[in-house]
């Protein structure tokens, strides 16, 4: 028995040393085959994807931030559309058909991604083309930045207003990062959310978002204008009033002015000197206008933003102060020193007035369209606010309702 027992342990140690010769011959083969493959060849690829071709229109500015597709109305390309057309001086309106021939742009093939850090943003939007005639026949378009906390809750009318004219628009939306879901349902606001940072309303933040707005939206080359929105806004006129009032200003729309006491000069900050001086500190409303060329200057302020940033602390309140300081300093010959923005004040406080689901009326909108008078490329108008604030979510029905006859869309 003891016999048997030491034979099958040798032939168990005979199976375990050939599992083992075996081994160590596989690895020393796969090692030599390893070593025989040439430095310079590349792998196969196993998998291939190809972005697919979006139009400007269609294309998320979070994802593509160039793409050099005119989107086209239909599929002809001689689409048809309204040739937008009004007197500002007279208030009289009239849209006339008109036949646009689109040249299509050279298409750019090294799209990159959008999720840049805001010192990369800044320095990507401000490359501008040193030729100012493009290659191609350019419609310009409107950028409407949405600076929001979470949902734009007054979108179903948004979306009215932008019905139609797919081309000479485009949109950005700005929310708290910590915001999750849908910034409204329509289709022209998905994935118009751009990267965005916390923003504290009043403080420094607010400024750094708007000009993460304006960096976002500089990347598209045919965007000329720039309104900055907020979740309480609606449009006053329909689109073919805005978008040539717009496009055809000789100036940008930020409100300027000079301010006694406390909520005005005394939030200047002698530190600020030489730089700014209490003469040149203005007071204005944070959502503006401006066109590419003062956009491009705000994003490429290395001298006046620093200085905000440090001095400027609550209650000084950098989004009410910066931009108008900055255009009055520097650029103050166009700028027209007024917000295209209707607020009502009138009842005091800190905040302007909130209308509710029963304070909108027909006539309530025609006097916040036709209640003053100012000037429009150097011509006196009764066409001085295109937009208005602060509407609660609870007067979207209301709004809707009068938006055909009012608005007219």
């Amino acid at each position: 028995m003891k016999k048997d027992i030491r034979q099958m342990h040798l032939k168990t140690l005979a199976l375990y040393f050939l599992i083992l010769v075996c081994g160590i011959g596989l690895g020393a083969t796969l090692i030599f085959c390893l070593y025989s493959i040439p430095l310079n060849s590349k792998p196969k690829q196993l998998f291939t994807f190809q972005i697919p071709p979006t139009t400007l229109e269609e294309q998320p500015p979070g994802l593509y931030a160039i793409n050099s597709q005119v989107p086209n109305q239909t599929e002809s390309t001689t689409p048809t559309t309204n040739n937008m057309v009004s007197n500002t001086t007279t208030g009289i309106i009239k849209e006339e058909p008109k036949q646009i021939t689109e040249t299509p742009r050279p298409a750019i093939s090294s799209a990159f991604l959008h999720g840049m850090r805001d010192e990369q943003l800044f320095w990507r939007a401000s490359m501008v083309p040193r030729i100012n005639k493009t290659p191609f026949k350019k419609i310009p378009k409107v950028a409407f930045m949405f600076l929001v906390r979470g949902r734009l809750p007054l979108s179903p009318l948004w979306a009215r207003f932008f019905r139609g004219y797919k081309g000479f628009y485009s949109i950005y939306v700005h929310t708290q990062p910590y915001f999750v879901g849908e910034v409204a349902p329509e289709p022209m606001f998905q994935g118009r959310r751009i990267p965005s940072e916390v923003v504290t309303w009043g403080e420094i933040s607010m400024v750094e978002a708007e000009r993460r707005l304006l960096a976002s939206a500089l990347l598209d080359f045919s965007n000329e204008r720039f309104v900055l929105l907020s979740e309480a806004c609606i449009p006053l006129y329909n689109f073919s009033i805005i978008y040539p009032y717009l496009i055809n200003s000789k100036k940008t729309f930020v409100e300027c002015y000079d301010k006694e006491g406390p909520v005005g000069r005394g939030r200047y900050d002698h530190k600020m000197e030489p730089e700014v001086t209490l003469e040149q500190w203005r007071k204005g409303s944070q959502w503006f206008e401006v066109d590419r060329h003062l956009a491009l200057e705000i994003i490429c302020d290395k001298k006046y933003f620093p200085l905000f940033r440090d001095y400027c602390k609550p209650a000084c309140y950098s989004d009410e102060h910066y931009i108008p300081t900055f255009l009055n300093i520097e650029f103050p010959e166009v700028n027209s020193d007024r917000t295209l923005t209707y607020v009502d004040w009138s009842k005091g406080g800190p905040h302007p007035y909130k209308f509710g689901k029963w304070e909108v009326t027909d006539s309530l909108l025609k006097q916040m369209q036709n209640g003053t008078e100012c000037l429009y490329n150097g011509e006196p108008t009764r066409v001085c606010f295109l937009f208005a604030r602060k509407f609660v979510p609870s007067s979207l029905i209301r709004l809707l309702e009068l938006a055909p006859e009012v608005m007219h869309f």
